[in-house]
């Protein structure tokens, strides 16, 4: 099996051909192709896996708009499953990926036999039993197919992993491995390496090396053992005192230690979570939002609907359902009121930028457990933006009711009046490539510069689209190549959104382009964004205080 590395080349360098062949002998199943699931999807095909089911029972909605880059009001329109409409577009992002949907009830009851195929499902919008039998049926394959489940709700996102038993990682960092010249090996207990010219060996104390090209000490060519660590310039590596005197030369190779996971039940996990602290600011935040879903998932079981966003009685409902939640965890918690309020008041809505940065995560974790590539998430991914809403008018009921417009989802989350400085937003970025493309799909999606009295978004990059750019720049298509990537850019963001006023910019960064960058221009900004790796570029927006640079 070959590898196209005009197309693969970045991604190559970062995996390596024996994850990449991994990935292009593996089939994913996803259940739920809602706004995260189509992320996941995107971000899943644009890797390279060789075959993508996509599940979904629900037709297109206009709330669907509002986090779904790959529906358009004519899909709303004629009523088509979310699935079924988003197949040809995400086939579209890779030729050598097979795409399909699947349309059948996927219920308590189901018959889940036709999970062998894949080696990962991922099940989003799925209740916490549907999703602890499906985690149980992969748990019991031979091997184990591993299990991701995921989901948003309003500012609120979590995901967990369970890849089974015994799950070997052969790469846990994916860094280079150290190569490291002898200078002298004395014979001893323990032989001491020293390193050539007193250079750093960089090694740490358990790690592994072997040994290549030593004259003299000839029988340590070809063995790996484990090092102690002396100093920064020399390690021991156990007894050479019967080994012949070392003369000359000879290399040191770092091996790479592999490490093995044993990852618990979704249904063991639910009391004793495992949970990843992301906001340092925040430690308790995870544990806190952890029984706050689960008491979300029982208020859906028992009212079939979530709370609603002006109801006091739902939040009510809810914070009770959340205490009793937090005192059947291994250690007691008591919820935290603002926490809940929060969830009660945006549950039915979804954070888009919440769904952008949960499908990149969770489509990382279905490569690694494809692959066995860097160190898997253990075992619960919590994220919340509850601070978008506290500094909202959250007593006016009114400012999050939804319009039935494609912004619903948002307003849920944000309120009316933030969206609506969304839609009159100037906004200025420079470069269409990896960053640029998710940025401006986040934009379409948020409606930003959507006001036509008002809003505007300006785009520049002094690039054209190559072959290796689709790997990764997803608005970009094989027939737009050696076209320019701003205009092309803009004209994929209208197609997500067509209300949005977009303008791009095909000049060459330089002095040319000082007028670009002048006081006048960038005052006029409300946001500047740089996604341009670009000296020039950052020495002149440098000069304002507007940039936020992304890489």
């Amino acid at each position: 099996m070959e590898i196209d590395d005009s197309l693969y080349s970045r991604q190559r360098y970062v995996l390596g051909d024996a994850a990449m062949l991994h990935m292009a002998k593996s089939s994913v199943f996803l259940s739920g192709l809602g706004g995260l699931g189509v992320e996941i999807a995107k971000n899943i095909v644009l890797a390279g896996v060789k075959s993508l089911c996509v599940h979904d029972t629900q037709a297109a909605t206009t709330w669907d708009l509002g986090t779904h880059f790959f529906l358009d009001p004519a899909d709303v329109e004629a009523g088509v499953n979310r699935a079924v409409a988003s197949v040809p577009r995400l086939a579209e992002l890779n030729p050598y990926v097979e795409v399909r949907s699947c349309t059948e009830d996927l219920h308590s009851t189901v018959d889940l036999s036709f999970l062998r195929q894949h080696q990962c499902v991922i099940l989003t919008g799925c209740s916490i039993r549907l999703q602890s039998r499906v985690d149980e049926f992969c748990r019991t394959q031979q091997p184990p197919i591993k299990f991701i489940s995921a989901d948003v709700y309003g500012v609120f996102c979590r995901a967990f992993c369970d890849f089974g038993p015994v799950f070997h990682v052969w790469d846990p960092t994916g860094e280079e491995t150290k190569e490291i010249f002898i200078q002298n090996i004395t014979q001893g207990n323990p032989g001491v390496v020293t390193c050539i010219d007193n250079k750093p060996h960089g090694l740490q104390e358990g790690d592994r090396v072997t040994f290549k090209e030593v004259y003299g000490m000839e029988a340590l060519n070809g063995m790996n053992t484990s090092i102690t660590v002396i100093n920064s310039y020399t390690f021991g590596i156990g007894n050479t005192s019967q080994l012949t005197p070392y003369k000359h030369g000879g290399l040191a190779k770092q091996l790479k230690a592999q490490k093995t996971f044993t990852f618990e039940p979704l249904k063991s996990q639910l009391q004793s979570p495992s949970c990843l602290l992301v906001d340092l600011s925040k430690p308790e935040a995870p544990l806190q939002s952890h029984f706050a879903l689960l008491a979300l998932n029982e208020f859906y079981e028992q009212h079939n609907h979530l709370p609603s966003p002006s109801s006091l009685e739902d939040a009510e409902t809810l914070y009770e359902l959340a205490v009793s939640f937090g005192q059947r965890m291994r250690d007691p918690v008591e919820p935290d009121q603002r926490v809940i309020t929060c969830l009660s008041m945006s549950s039915q809505g979804c954070f888009p930028p919440l769904v952008a940065t949960l499908g990149g995560l969770v489509a990382q974790e279905a490569l690694k457990a494809l692959t066995g590539k860097f160190s898997p998430l253990f075992q619960w991914f919590y994220l919340d933006a509850i601070e978008v809403m506290e500094k909202l008018k959250i007593g006016n009921e009114d400012e999050f009711q939804p319009r039935r417009d494609r912004y619903d989802a948002l307003r849920m989350c944000v309120g009316n009046e933030t969206c609506k400085a969304l839609q009159g937003l100037k906004a200025f970025m420079v470069g269409c490539g990896a960053i640029g493309c998710e940025m401006l799909k986040n934009m379409a999606i948020l409606g930003v510069g959507t006001e036509p009295s008002k809003g505007l978004v300006t785009i520049t990059d002094p690039d054209l689209i190559e072959k290796s750019n689709l790997n990764r720049q997803f608005l970009f298509r094989p027939h737009h190549i050696q076209q320019a990537k701003s205009s092309t850019a803009a004209e994929a963001a209208r197609a997500i959104n067509r209300a949005m006023q977009l303008e791009a910019r095909l000049d060459r960064v330089g002095p040319a382009t000082e007028e670009m960058y002048s006081d006048a221009f960038i005052s006029n900004q409300q946001l500047v964004v740089t996604a341009l790796d670009n000296v020039e570029a950052r020495r002149y927006m440098d000069r304002f205080g507007l940039v936020q640079a992304v890489d």
